[in-house]
């Protein structure tokens, strides 16, 4: 991981995969392969291995850190002679760039805190479904934006945390397929009162430009308890991108109803540019731009090698 400045003096611990290991304790996991299997992305080389290396010291961290908010929640309650009566939510927020692994993270994690001690409520929700739909994008020249923040409602992110941090109950949102690659119109998935809740999503901890007069304006960041950057150099990104849509146009693609079935009809080598286009126009210059730029404002970074397996953890010290 480049660190620009001496690792003594930088804002974080760094450890190498295997040191990293050793923090998993005496806890055992509770994940099997065909669990794991199941949770991770197309793509993705994680194994029960894997989670042992780095995810199950990964979800004891979060799980210390949901512990002594509960605890400080206590004492605060204390403090405003309970005043402050409703226990809120610890959101999790995960970033990084296509092809980084962030759903499987998300998803590996969600499985992993659910099943610590008195089996806390997790809920996952990712950013995709507060993109504006395509007929928006189409109507404001975004479409090769997406992914991009100002293709996303940010308003309505906000207003969603916003509820989630004030323990309001059924909270809603929308739903995003990849299938249509569109937002679906009138679905929502329904965050009640859970525990932990994890928020993934490209850009989920950028920040906008402050306000002249000084009024509070919120990021989404600010609704987080801890956050998670998922890190690779960019040309494994690229080489991970353009191999998991070579296999979606064996797959996913050959389906009539897919938004990009018409890339299954045309030949490998005219497919292979399509995919080198769109990681060139769109992927790579939103990563670079908007993206990459968020990385050292993470509490975790897990930096993962050309094998897709993660070589190096960076924690933010207290």
């Amino acid at each position: 991981m480049d660190q620009p400045i001496p690792a003594a003096r930088s804002p974080y611990h760094f450890f190498s995969a295997a040191e990293w290991a050793t923090f998993r304790g005496r806890e055992t996991l509770t994940l099997t392969e065909d669990e794991v299997r199941r949770l991770r992305s197309m793509g993705d080389a994680i194994d029960v291995g894997e989670v042992e290396r780095i995810y199950l010291a990964i979800s004891r961290l979060l799980y210390a850190h949901v512990e002594s908010s509960q605890a400080l929640f206590r004492q605060r309650k204390r403090f405003l002679r309970g005043s402050e009566q409703t226990k809120t939510p610890f959101i999790i927020g995960i970033a990084g760039s296509v092809a980084a692994g962030k759903s499987t993270t998300a998803r590996i994690l969600k499985e992993l805190l659910a099943r610590w001690p008195g089996t806390p409520k997790v809920d996952l929700v990712t950013t995709d479904g507060f993109l504006f739909p395509n007929a928006v994008l189409e109507a404001e020249g975004l479409m090769q934006r997406k992914g991009f923040p100002e293709s996303y409602d940010v308003g309505a992110i906000l207003r969603f945390l916003s509820d989630i941090k004030a323990g309001a109950r059924d909270v809603r949102a929308p739903v995003y397929s990849h299938f249509h690659y569109d937002v679906m119109s009138g679905e929502t998935v329904t965050v009640d009162q859970p525990d932990i809740l994890i928020f993934e999503g490209l850009n989920v901890l950028q920040v906008r430009e402050m306000p002249r007069d000084g009024k509070f304006v919120p990021f989404v960041s600010d609704f987080f308890d801890h956050s998670i950057y998922i890190d690779a150099d960019m040309g494994d990104l690229h080489r991970w991108y353009v191999a998991r849509f070579m296999r979606l146009r064996e797959t996913a693609f050959r389906e009539e109803a897919s938004f990009f079935h018409r890339y299954s009809k045309i030949s490998a080598d005219d497919a292979l540019a399509v995919a080198e286009r769109l990681w060139t126009t769109i992927n790579a210059k939103n990563l670079l731009e908007n993206i990459m730029p968020t990385r050292p404002r993470a509490d975790l970074i897990l930096r993962k090698g050309g094998d897709h397996l993660v070589e190096e953890v960076a924690l933010r010290k207290i």
